[in-house]
């Protein structure tokens, strides 16, 4: 592949990009401040804390804001990693062709799929977890129809902001990351101010949670509060080729959505556990929806009112930065053909600067996973178990890759580099990885029946699987000449294995 620059953009950017076997069609219209709004709005604390907080709460008392912490540190790790990778591979698309570069395209095209896949599931909820709250807007029955009415509706809207452009993405990135940040801020002060009902000393009190027998568990089930909160850094390196100087900004960007959204995340879930009254009462069920009883309690009907167009804002900018980095990991996919419908996935339009057939398919998969509400009431449930699940599977294959790279010889030379941490870092990241996967797909529900209890590691296996089944009887990966496992360093001149294969061809795996 012999890629030529395009005129008019950013010279040492795209002369960067052109080394690495691509010229790209974007327009680098994104600020290193947009670049970090949309990994915050993806990450969207609010959305996250209001939508597991009562959870959380719930299994392991006030304790459970620890997880959030917790988390944040692991994940931190993580981010440091693709920071390293994304400085010295700045191409659109993420996991997938980070994971190309760093070992091979049948192992990229699997990182890719479980996260297109989980993309996919993850906007689906985030839509119809915004439905009931657009419908209590409006005053709308919270029928069924009328949720996935409503969950549609902001799904569509998501997607026009996205067809517009990347200027109109970041301008609205920016907007939804202003006003989520103030609003979390607002309500955690008028809480903490106006109606607490407890001192600091209540985050150490479980009040009784778990069985009483080991509160390690009851620990274990409330972290998933932290384990869904931190994602969406990496939507940063996802636009890496509409961001200027991709090297340096994005790492930048990773590392402030981690710190802003995780301090914006734990801030408001203290000032929620200070403003329960009856904690025990969360703990034993007879109060299952916290969050809106201290909203109503605190704020009136018209101030809830306020409160519930900020939290409405902040699933509309989820959702949209989701999308957006759905669309351009299936154009990635597209562009290096690796995948059936490669032509319309790489489609571009010159006026839009954004890939319309990418984007369609982000807005018409989530939508026919939201139509499934109507015909099972909990399908929607079983197919998000999924989501957080294989988010984090794509994120650990590309940190296992990072790791075998290493130990084979890469040495990062982006403009974000970890020098002598970078080994003992990727370590970290990994052990943090897999103990929140087992942490994920632990059953814990023994009274349900086993494919209910099993949920989250069943739709796993059935994705891989899928997944697995189409890489057999489609071999498109196979075809695909982009460049790819190129992180390690070659011997010169290049070696043979036993069979005569080129050494880049063995390792494709």
């Amino acid at each position: 592949m012999s890629p030529s620059i395009p005129t008019g953009h950013h010279g040492s950017d795209d002369e960067h990009l052109a080394s690495l076997g691509y010229a790209s069609e974007f327009k680098r219209d994104m600020s290193a401040w947009a670049n970090f709004s949309l990994g915050f709005t993806y990450l969207s604390p609010v959305v996250a804390i209001y939508t597991m907080f009562a959870v959380g709460l719930a299994a392991a008392g006030p304790p459970m804001i620890w997880s959030l912490v917790i988390a944040g540190a692991g994940q931190l790790m993580v981010a440091l990693v693709f920071s390293e990778v994304v400085a010295q591979f700045p191409v659109a698309g993420g996991v997938y062709p980070w994971a190309r570069r760093l070992w091979g395209r049948r192992y990229a095209w699997m990182t890719g799929w479980i996260y297109l896949i989980a993309l996919f599931t993850t906007i689906a909820g985030v839509v119809s977890g915004a439905g009931p709250y657009l419908a209590a807007m409006f005053g709308f029955d919270t029928s069924v129809n009328t949720v996935i009415l409503c969950s549609l509706a902001i799904l569509t809207l998501a997607t026009i902001i996205n067809y517009l452009g990347t200027r109109v993405l970041a301008t609205a990135a920016i907007i939804g990351f202003a006003a989520e940040l103030l609003g979390a801020v607002a309500v955690g002060v008028w809480l903490l101010v106006t109606d607490r009902h407890h001192n600091l000393g209540v985050l150490f009190d479980s009040f009784g949670a778990g069985d009483g027998t080991n509160y390690l568990w009851a620990f274990a089930a409330a972290s998933l509060v932290g384990i869904y909160n931190y994602y969406g850094f990496e939507a940063c390196g996802d636009v890496a080729e509409e961001v200027r100087n991709p090297g340096r900004m994005i790492p930048k960007a990773m590392r402030r959505t981690i710190y802003v959204g995780g301090a914006a995340a734990t801030f408001v879930a203290v000032a929620l556990v200070l403003a329960v009254a009856d904690i025990p009462a969360v703990i034993s069920g007879e109060n299952a929806d916290p969050v809106s009883a201290v909203l109503d309690a605190s704020f009136g009907t018209a101030g809830a009112k306020v409160i519930l167009g900020i939290v409405l804002l902040s699933f509309v900018s989820c959702a949209m930065s989701l999308q957006a980095a759905a669309s351009r990991l299936a154009y990635s996919y597209g562009r290096d053909e690796m995948i059936v419908g490669s032509r319309l996935l790489r489609r571009f339009s010159q006026a839009r600067r954004i890939p319309p057939y990418s984007l369609l398919l982000a807005g018409a998969v989530p939508a026919v996973i939201v139509l499934g509400a109507k015909f099972s009431e909990d399908s929607l449930t079983k197919t998000i178990s999924f989501a957080s699940l294989g988010i984090y599977l794509g994120f650990q294959m590309v940190v296992l890759a990072a790791l075998r790279a290493r130990l084979k010889g890469w040495k990062p030379s982006g403009e974000y580099t970890l020098g002598k941490w970078g080994l003992p870092v990727n370590i970290a990241a990994l052990v943090y990885g897999l103990v929140a996967i087992v942490t994920m797909v632990w059953p814990r529900t023994p009274e349900a029946p086993w494919y209910d209890n099993y949920i989250v590691l069943l739709s796993g296996a059935v994705v891989v699987a899928i997944g697995l089944v189409y890489m057999a009887v489609h071999r498109t990966h196979g075809r695909s000449d982009a460049p790819y496992n190129d992180a390690i360093p070659r011997q010169a001149p290049l070696g043979t294995d036993s069979g005569g294969r080129d050494e880049r061809e063995s390792a494709d795996v």
